[in-house]
């Protein structure tokens, strides 16, 4: 499937989770614009409604085949093992292969205002590494049985900038731990799927402002001007921001990249991860 253009994912199949609204939404249709068939996974394929963000058609799916590219859109809960097995075994039955995963599902989802590691509830841990680290270990686990019967592929998880340096005061302690997790299991598993040509990769968003976080960001202290002043880049990330490294890390661009973690920050964190 390679092309004269490195970015050119035509003829590749790619499944985004969490692709129903935000930055998995983002990731899915630059996927699609570059060519790739692309499918959602969810818990709520209708999730745009809860923020009020606006798409393009009655869903994303949608989206993208308004683009001439295939796609579907398959609901499921990603923290239930049995239930990823089940949607990712009907994805490669109906699509024939899975070429790209880029793991967008999950976020900070229990109160930031209990968060601080001396406080935060047992709990709130369980909840917030059921949605962040079992996802991606269960995706990825399901989607690798696929890649190695066809030659291969590219996995992107989202980290967080929580990963790979300390927020505020300590905040969001289960949420940055959860994120660390998910590097340090991504590393692992470049490192065992290399031989089988599967790559496997992170992005760590800064603050994004998705539909999400701009409808909740003032009840949680999150997206303060503050937070701004303290970027070189001086502006929060767009979804489209993060979905650009998600491409390139699943292009033929970064066919050499593996067991890495790329920070899309704006410049907020200038020290190694």
């Amino acid at each position: 499937m390679t092309t004269d253009n490195p970015y050119d994912l035509t003829g590749r199949v790619a499944v985004v989770t969490g692709a129903a609204r935000g930055i998995g939404r983002a990731c899915a249709l630059r996927l699609a614009r570059a060519g790739a068939d692309v499918v959602i996974v969810d818990r709520d394929l209708e999730a745009a409604k809860e923020f009020g963000e606006s798409l393009g058609a009655e869903s994303v799916p949608a989206e993208i085949e308004a683009m001439g590219r295939r796609s579907a859109g398959y609901q499921a809960d990603l923290t239930d093992q049995a239930a990823v097995d089940a949607t990712v075994d009907a994805i490669a039955r109906d699509f024939g292969r899975i070429d790209i995963l880029v793991n967008m599902a999950g976020g900070m989802i229990t109160p930031a205002d209990r968060s601080k590691p001396s406080v935060v509830p047992i709990e709130d841990i369980d909840r917030v590494f059921a949605v962040n680290l079992n996802t991606v270990v269960f995706m990825s686990q399901a989607v690798a049985r696929v890649m190695k019967t066809t030659g291969g592929g590219s996995i992107v998880s989202a980290t967080g900038q929580s990963a790979i340096t300390t927020y505020k005061q300590g905040l969001l302690a289960n949420y940055g731990a959860s994120k660390i997790a998910v590097l340090y299991f991504m590393r692992a598993l470049a490192a065992e799927l290399g031989p089988d040509g599967i790559r496997a990769n992170c992005v760590s968003p800064g603050v994004t402002l998705t539909s999400r976080i701009a409808s909740t960001a003032g009840d949680r202290g999150v997206g303060t001007q503050d937070e701004i002043d303290a970027i070189p880049l001086r502006r929060f990330a767009q979804p489209d921001d993060i979905a650009k490294a998600v491409e390139f890390l699943a292009s033929d661009m970064a066919g050499y990249i593996s067991g890495q973690c790329l920070s899309v920050c704006g410049g907020a964190v200038l020290t190694p991860n």
